[in-house]
């Protein structure tokens, strides 16, 4: 261990925090040094940026200024915020109580990609993955099972929206939606890849809305939902609404 020392970044990082100590107690260097046991030369040439400090030499300055000059290893950071319940930074860094709100199964609503006077609908669960330490969706109940997703769920607060992110190798599907109205419906918009001829793909975009299982009552109904269905008409209005309130902003030209 006495021979470990520190990155130039985290030596900088605790020559300063040392340096203040030494200004806000008024004392001096030689008194840190013999405090510490160690050479006022070592002190000197660490703070200056000469020579690195040693972990050994960091262990003795801390307990003699009874101050933490170590920052915790990103490991340690990740581990300690699964513990409390924090997702990442690149997700929002929200705390599960803060968003568990959101934690329900959904019923996703949003035109067929080859009828569009056709509704699609399946089923979303959003729940909190504890290893993870973040929200999570996964698709279920597709006619297309083969295009079934599942990924991470964004939150961050500057833009007041939630993003439902799938990356599988590179390729993203991206979601896009308001947060819940007081029924606890989300609109927003998907953009994704459609399948065309033979191996051909092609980028799309459309209306989606998520709605509570429980605010549509009953068995609800799941599949491709055409005209005459008896869940058409409210699933269409769910729908609607997105094209028509300013949940998203469609530009047509």
């Amino acid at each position: 261990m006495t021979d470990q020392t520190l990155s130039v970044e985290d030596n900088d990082a605790v020559a300063d925090i040392v340096r203040e100590a030494l200004a806000r107690r008024r004392i001096t260097r030689q008194y840190l040094a013999d405090q510490a046991k160690i050479s006022l030369s070592t002190l000197e040439k660490a703070l200056s940026g000469q020579r690195p400090f040693t972990l050994a030499s960091i262990v003795r300055l801390e307990a003699a200024l009874g101050l933490t000059l170590r920052k915790p290893s990103s490991a340690k950071q990740a581990a300690a915020a699964r513990h409390a319940g924090i997702a990442p930074e690149e997700l929002g860094s929200y705390a599960r109580r803060a968003v568990s709100w959101i934690e329900d199964d959904y019923v996703t609503v949003r035109p067929s990609f080859s009828n569009p006077d056709s509704i699609y609908a399946y089923r979303t669960s959003i729940a909190w993955h504890d290893e993870r330490s973040h929200l999570v969706f996964r698709e279920s109940e597709r006619v297309d099972a083969a295009f079934t997703q599942n990924g991470s769920v964004s939150i961050p607060h500057q833009s007041g929206y939630i993003y439902l992110i799938t990356n599988k190798s590179g390729q993203y599907r991206f979601i896009i939606i308001s947060r819940p109205t007081i029924a606890g419906e989300m609109f927003g918009i998907l953009t994704t890849l459609q399948s065309g001829r033979g191996m051909s793909l092609m980028p799309v975009a459309t209306p989606i809305v998520y709605v509570p299982v429980k605010t549509i009552g009953g068995d609800p109904a799941f599949g491709r939902i055409e005209k005459g269905h008896q869940a058409y008409g409210k699933y269409r209005g769910f729908v609607t609404r997105a094209l028509e309130e300013p949940f998203a902003l469609l530009i047509a030209k």
